[in-house]
């Protein structure tokens, strides 16, 4: 639009104490936002475009507090901690929805993810831009790692507010490799591997007509950051947020925890119902994402076990170390499943009802053969399991004596 327009909007604020609709001045001052391309929606609108339901993904565990069990309205916030605001933005898939963190900052705004780049979830943020953004701007977007539904709209926000981004290097390295990577290579690659793993054709040919899908759901990213490392401090309005980096999941995933609120931003690396996908990239076939995932909530497991966790992925809750505990449980239940089906030798792809009972579509059939293969890999590398490479060019696993395993 050639001339701006300003907008007056009544807030639908929430509270830590309780929901309530104030005005934009009982809020946080006349909140009158200049927005590139303003879309206007009407409230039924809004509902169409956010009908985000709780599904099984992210039904309550028992033994964890949940301090909260209805999620925001759409284009609303809702205050969880002194400065902290959830935002709910909605998902194309069966786990519908992420959950993402407005910080007040100095003079402005801290975003914490960005949602996948859909034009309904650009539509929910332009409301947010005019209601609780207000005219105070956004000093910065933050990034907990690359996949599509954390940076996908990153690029966008960054143009739109002219706000500079904050990842690690891995993450913003691993998004910009595969925004541009046009051909799909790596998803070429990552075919490649499963099939050297025993997927049948019929998989092989579905997940190669899918191509490059992460281009599918991400702006493209913008094209420099500020790096966040391991151990730095982050000043958010006035209180340090400490950086610490889990592995597994994502390369180089950031959390972010503040010691004085008591809270960790924990992105996907520890959510209440499921557990992340933690799969073995054809891009480092050789590497060990469980043994990195499982290592990273040992650490992790070191904050206050009454921390208040806000994960990406359902809802916010307390009992960090429960459910650290749980989580890896979890994974040794499925190493020792894998390591009792292995008596004879099997490839990943014959292994999977054993991790899966239900039946699985194309799209779970990728994360499950990466989740497969990061257990059978930790098993290798622990000397449990033998790899075998056959004359059909797959390879397969198989146990080793366990006096075997003693010997070495």
């Amino acid at each position: 639009m050639a001339e701006r327009e300003k907008v007056l909007v009544e807030l639908h604020y929430t509270a830590a104490d309780g929901r309530t609709t104030l005005t934009p001045a009982a809020a946080v001052g006349m909140l009158i936002r200049t927005c590139k391309n303003p879309v206007h929606l009407s409230p039924d609108r809004t509902d169409e475009l956010m009908s985000v339901t709780e599904a099984a993904h992210t039904a309550p565990l028992p033994h964890l507090d949940y301090v909260w069990t209805t999620p925001p309205d759409p284009a609303t916030v809702f205050e969880v901690a002194a400065g902290v605001f959830w935002i709910r933005m909605p998902l194309p898939f069966a786990l519908n929805h992420i959950n993402l963190w407005l910080l007040e900052d100095t003079d402005g705004w801290t975003v914490v993810d960005t949602g996948i780049c859909r034009d309904e979830v650009k539509a929910l943020w332009r409301r947010l831009f005019l209601g609780v953004v207000g005219t105070r701007r956004v000093r910065r977007l933050i990034a907990t790692h690359f996949h599509p539904d954390h940076l996908g709209l990153a690029g966008w926000l960054h143009e739109e507010l002219e706000a500079p981004l904050w990842m690690t290097r891995t993450e913003w390295l691993m998004g910009s490799m595969l925004f541009h990577d046009v051909d799909g290579r790596n998803a070429a690659r990552q075919v490649d591997l499963y099939r050297s793993h025993g997927l049948d054709q019929r998989w092989l040919a579905a997940l190669s007509a899918g191509g490059n899908r992460y281009r599918l759901h991400i702006s493209a990213p913008p094209p420099s950051f500020h790096r966040l490392s391991d151990g730095d401090t982050l000043d958010v309005g006035g209180r340090d947020w400490q950086v610490i980096v889990g592995m597994g999941h994502a390369p180089e995933h950031a959390c972010l925890y503040c010691a004085e609120l008591s809270l960790l931003i924990a992105g996907d690396q520890i959510l209440p119902r499921i557990t992340p996908n933690v799969a073995l990239s054809a891009a480092e076939p050789d590497a060990n994402p469980l043994g990195l995932f499982l290592d990273s909530l040992a650490r992790i497991r070191t904050l206050p076990s009454d921390t208040l966790v806000l994960p990406s992925h359902g809802y916010p809750f307390r009992g960090l170390h429960e459910r650290i505990d749980q989580m890896t449980r979890h994974h040794h239940q499925r190493l020792d499943a894998l390591l009792a089906a292995c008596e004879e030798q099997r490839a990943a792809a014959d292994l999977l009802s054993v991790l899966f009972k239900r039946e699985l579509d194309a799209h779970q059939i990728m994360f499950a053969m990466g989740e497969s293969l990061s257990h059978l890999v930790y098993l290798a590398k622990d000397n449990k399991l033998k790899t075998v490479r056959c004359p059909d060019e797959i390879t397969r696993y198989q146990r080793v004596e366990e006096r075997l395993v003693n010997e070495r």
